[in-house]
Parts: structure tokens; sequence; C-alpha cells
């Protein structure tokens, strides 16, 4: 489903503030913006209308204006924003019959219907505390979202009712936020008086920021400025810095090693042999066919970028498996044994979605376990839980340094033969 916003028999004329730049949109232009198949609640889209300027200049590009939509009472809203200049509907001989009385005012937004972007904030803009951006991916029913909560801003993987954060940032001294705010620094924290108590600061400052936005292919958060060198917009901070700690960086049942590739869980069946890729044998879910029917699987030096998951202590790794196959709806745990030696420190966390696995180094005390149908494993001496008899995690680093070495000998080889020969045409 597509919502489109058509300019018939109007010309849409954007006049900004310094007066030297014709932003006209003719008659039969069109701008689409393209929302959820079903309808989403609180979903809110926008489509921007930029003016680079003259190329000669090199003038940074500016927003001028966006067409918006979002959801209201199980249907969607359009409007028009303004965030520069004057938006004109003209007639025959470029006759105004509507403007928006905007010029004049500096580059905040001066006209609007809503204040809540999508997967974009601009300088400038507020989002106020319960308020979020959201992101799609393509392929796939889960999105991203960034949310401003009451004690700290985050990022979510959204999965049907599943929530799990994978980034967050906390004001200090436990301080509640009231709103957000785009500076030309960075993101800005603001209590209930108005006062900024905390910042996300941009690395760049030579240029200012421009933007903040939330990617819809990795789900990671960055803000932006313009670099009049490479003419684009590049990233002046990221929340995530690597592949692996991003939510979806791999196939569910998939693992991102270190060298942030993904290599998959390879199930290894008794009764035939036959190996499975990712999750090809792995149910989609477990509720109806009892604990008889499945096992935990303890995949070796990884853990799951995922947080907020339900969490017992001072509960065994053994306890912490049973928990998960006790319960249907649970497909993988998390069990950290904190200090050693203190049993009251070991926690479990159990989970409804096998994602953002990646590889970590040894000796961590964390254990990965995910839920199969029995008989994917060898025989282990723990009756719940099994251990990950083929080892992939490495496999791809390990043939990389194979590759490299061998490269290296074949070259030493060679060299050596060649210096060889040339000894013996000498003489």
């Amino acid at each position: 489903m597509k919502l489109y916003l058509y300019t018939i028999l109007i010309l849409i004329l954007v006049m900004i503030n310094h007066g030297s730049c014709d932003s006209t949109i003719h008659v039969g232009h069109r701008v689409s913006l393209a929302i959820p198949l079903e309808y989403n609640d609180g979903f809110i889209g926008r489509a921007f209308l930029m003016d680079y300027g003259d190329d000669t200049k090199q003038i940074e590009p500016s927003f001028r204006v966006a067409l918006s939509t979002e959801a209201n009472k199980g249907k969607y809203s359009c409007s028009l924003e303004v965030f520069l200049g004057d938006v004109k509907l003209k007639g025959p001989k470029n006759r105004i019959g509507w403007r928006t009385g905007t010029s004049g005012q500096g580059v905040e937004i001066k006209w609007q219907s809503f204040n809540f972007p999508t997967d974009v904030m601009l300088w400038g803009q507020r989002l106020d505390v319960s308020t979020w951006l959201t992101s799609f991916p393509r392929n796939t029913s889960s999105f991203y979202t960034f949310e401003i909560l009451c004690n700290k801003v985050a990022l979510f993987l959204n999965s049907g009712r599943l929530k799990y954060s994978y980034w967050e940032f906390k004001p200090s001294k436990n301080r509640n936020i009231t709103f957000v705010e785009l500076g030309s620094k960075g993101l800005e924290l603001f209590d209930d008086k108005h006062k900024k108590m905390a910042q996300i600061i941009a690395s760049w400052k030579v240029q200012p920021v421009r933007f903040l936005a939330l990617g819809n292919r990795t789900g990671n958060l960055g803000i932006y400025f313009y670099s009049p060198t490479t003419r684009k917009f590049e990233a002046s901070f990221q929340a995530l810095n690597t592949t692996c700690d991003l939510p979806l960086a791999c196939k569910p049942y998939g693992i991102c090693t270190f060298s942030n590739s993904c290599s998959c869980i390879r199930l290894l069946t008794k009764k035939n042999h036959e190996v499975s890729d990712c999750n090809q044998r792995v149910p989609s879910h477990f509720c109806g066919g009892g604990t008889t029917q499945v096992e935990m699987l303890e995949l070796n030096d990884v853990v799951t970028v995922l947080k907020d998951a339900p969490k017992r202590i001072n509960v065994t790794k053994t306890t912490c498996a049973n928990l998960c196959l006790n319960d249907c709806k649970c497909v993988a745990a998390l069990h950290s044994y904190g200090d050693y030696g203190d049993p009251s420190s070991e926690q479990c966390s159990l989970f409804q979605l096998v994602a953002g696995i990646k590889q970590v180094e040894k000796g961590l005390g964390l254990s990965y376990m995910v839920k199969v149908p029995k008989g994917t494993s060898y025989h282990h001496n723990n009756p719940s839980v099994k251990k990950w008899v083929l080892i992939v995690v490495g496999v791809v680093d390990g043939l990389i340094i194979i590759l490299v070495l061998g490269g290296l000998v074949y070259y030493l080889v060679h060299k050596r033969r060649n210096n060889l020969q040339g000894t013996n045409n000498d003489t």
C-alpha cells in the first residue's frame, strides 16, 4: 500500500530566505511515500524535498519540505511540513493562491501537522519522552526502533510482540529525561526543567550536525554532517562500531565471527547424519510438542547482543537449561557465572528469539544455549545440556589463516627456487 501526494494543476514553489535559488516542482511531479501493508499504530513516515543549491559554489543541501504520514485511529493521515522557506501554491501566470507564510523565519520547523518523524531527526528537532524513530529492513518481519524513555535512550529489535534492546545511553545519577533535541554538536538530553543534563557528542566538530538517522538495513544509529570535500553526508557518530554488534548481522541461528563474517550453526543428526544450514531444521516454535522432543544445545564461546530478556538469578547452568526446556516459547538461554565461587551471582536470561549471536573470547563465564529437536547432536554426560559437536565458530577465521600461511609458504618456496636457478646460471 502506498500513499501519494499529487501536485495537480498547481506549482509548489519553495523560496529560500536569501531568494537566490528557484526550487520549483512542476505540474505532474509526484512524491510517493511507502507505508506498511498492515496498519501499524504509531507509524510515522516522511519523504523530503531537499535543495542542493548552486553546484559551482558547493552550497550545503537544505531540508525544505517533507511529505508526512501518521497512523491515526485505524487510518493514515497525510500532511506537509515546512522546514525552511515558504511554500506557495501557484496557478496560471504564477498567481499565488495560497502560501504558508514561513519565509524568513529561520531553519527550524515552522509549519507542520505533527512532531514525530519516522527514521530521521533533523537539526533543531525535538522528541518527547515515550516517542521513537522506526525503520523497516527488507526481507524480514522485524523492525528497529530508537526510543526515548524516561531513564535512557535505546535501540530495540522488534519481532511481532517481542522486543529486545541492543544499545542504550543513560544519563548519570539516574536522572529522568523529558525530551531530546538534536543540536549542532550531537543529541542533547533535557530534564523536566528544560536543562541539558547529558549529550551524545558527535566526533566531527568542523562541520555542524545536520541530522540523526536510524538505518533500515543495519539498525545502527548515526549522527551525520555534510562534507564539502566529498559532497556527501558522513557519519560523525555511530552507536555501534563493529558489524557483530548489530542485531541482524547474520541470519537467525547464524554466528558473527571475529572476522565479521557469518557462520551457521550446523546440526548433525545421529539418525541420518544430515547437516542443517542455519535454522533449516529448527522448528519455528516448540509449543505443543512437549519437553521430551527437544533438548538444549550449548554453543561454545558465543553470546547474543540482545538484552532485556526475562532474567533469573542464583541458578545453575543446568537449571537455566531446564527453565528454557519447560517454557515452550523459550528458544535460547544465556547463563553467566558472574564471580566464580559465588553461586548467588549466577544469572539466567531466557529468549524467545535466536538472533544477534556473536563470537567472544574464551573464559568470560558465559554459556549460550539454543533449543533444538532431540537427536540433532551427539550425547553428552549432562542430560539437560549437549555440547556443540561441530565447531563452526572460527572456521572462517581458520580458513583465512590457512590461506595466508599457504600463500606465504608458496612465496618463499618460489623465491628460493628462483634464487637457486639464478645461482646456477651464474656458474
